[in-house]
């Protein structure tokens, strides 16, 4: 896997785990730093699918490309659908607005 993707996705997989056993006081500023490690993950993925020579032309056969399929194997099931439609945009060449992310 691209050393700055597995770099950034064990930091967002740090900050789950964090958020997941945070308590009440602690809750929303884990959560934020969560998501911001979200979607700096999926700015690595960006930067990277830019880089290739040949591109997939679909979410399936990005999903097919081995540092994906690493990377999906790696992730909590709750934010698979999350990653799959960011992935999709990237896919498509289209950035998804700031106000647009997920709450």
């Amino acid at each position: 896997m691209d050393a700055t993707i597995e770099k950034a996705l064990h930091t967002m997989l740090e900050n789950w785990e964090r958020m997941k056993k945070s308590h009440e006081d602690d809750a929303e500023d884990d959560a934020n730093t969560f998501e911001a490690s979200f979607y700096q993950l999926m700015e690595r993925i960006r930067e990277w699918f830019g880089q290739l020579e040949a591109k997939p032309a679909t979410l399936d056969d990005a999903l097919l490309l081995p540092d994906m399929a690493q990377l999906e194997e790696q992730l909590p099931v709750e934010i698979l659908l999350n990653f799959e439609t960011e992935l999709e945009l990237i896919v498509e060449g289209k950035t998804r607005i700031e106000d647009e992310k997920y709450d």
